[in-house]
């Protein structure tokens, strides 16, 4: 069996019987392809890796400077291709899982403050029909902590007006249920009323964003209406910085962790707690700031 027809069978089964998305399916894909090429240029049967072979394939990782994310990247990978070769009797047993990830070192997500949220919103031109739609869009996003994906898969049937809720499908098939207030109620009302049926102009189409042409609008065209806002706006931040910003800003405002994780669609809390890190810089430069004591 190639390289190619043993990746090609490995990535089928980890969609298929793994039921892992697509993406994470790709990332152990390539991980794995890493690999397997360097046992081919060390002439290493597969059938004869053991402990050591793959801490050498590591070691040749780190000289080669990859930076411990990708490093964890590739154990992962690796864990998940040894766990396919044992199921289909080809390793006896799995060695990747002797294997210890290094930590990385978690890196604070960027936040915004509540002015520099009002100023991007506030540079968002509501005289055209696409800027009513923007408003609506990224309102809610920041309001509800979406994904970018999830505010572009987000579909008409599961935005409850009367309610105030949204239902999310997240990431791996999760659904939540996020709440969102008067103001993103008023603006998505608006572009429902105004927008939506102008650019949709009679098609049934099932997402709550869609663009001029009427067709649900994409992360691309997301992102190229939020370049415009940034330089508007004088505010440097990406898409996602709203979803950053909505967490931390609850939690600063008193919001419980457990809550906050319900809210993003995390399925591990340790994941949420990295925005208490962020609460606690921003406490302890405001403190800085306002208390600092010359000596």
């Amino acid at each position: 069996m190639t390289i190619d027809e043993l990746l090609n069978q490995f990535y089928s089964d980890l969609i298929l019987v793994k039921r892992d998305s697509e993406q994470t399916a790709l990332t152990y894909k390539i991980s794995s392809e890493e690999f397997l090429k360097w046992l081919s240029t060390e002439h290493t049967k597969l059938r004869d890796v053991k402990p050591q072979t793959l801490m050498y394939y590591l070691i040749k990782r780190q000289t080669d400077g990859c930076t411990e994310l990708t490093i964890a990247k590739d154990i992962s990978g690796i864990r998940a291709l040894g766990d396919y070769l044992v199921r289909k009797n080809y390793w006896d047993e799995n060695h990747a899982l002797l294997l210890d990830k290094p930590k990385a070192s978690k890196k604070l997500p960027r936040v915004l403050s509540i002015e520099q949220i009002d100023a991007l919103l506030d540079s968002i031109d509501t005289s055209n029909p696409s800027g009513i739609r923007d408003d609506a869009l990224f309102e809610l996003i920041y309001s509800c902590g979406l994904r970018i994906s999830e505010a572009c898969d987000l579909k008409l049937a599961n935005v409850h007006m009367e309610e105030r809720l949204i239902l999310v499908h997240g990431k791996g098939d999760k659904e939540r249920l996020v709440p969102f207030g008067d103001r993103a109620a008023e603006k998505i009302q608006i572009y429902l009323e105004k927008v939506r049926p102008l650019f949709t102009n009679g098609k049934n189409v099932p997402e709550l964003f869609v663009n001029y042409k009427g067709e649900a609008i994409s992360r691309k065209g997301v992102w190229k209406r939020f370049q415009t806002l940034e330089q508007k706006s004088g505010v440097t931040a990406k898409v996602h910085t709203l979803r950053h910003s909505f967490a931390t800003h609850l939690l600063a405002g008193g919001a419980d962790l457990r809550s906050v994780q319900e809210l993003l669609g995390h399925s591990d809390l340790s994941t949420t707690t990295i925005y208490t890190h962020v609460t606690d810089d921003q406490l302890e430069k405001a403190h800085e700031k306002y208390f600092h004591i010359e000596n």
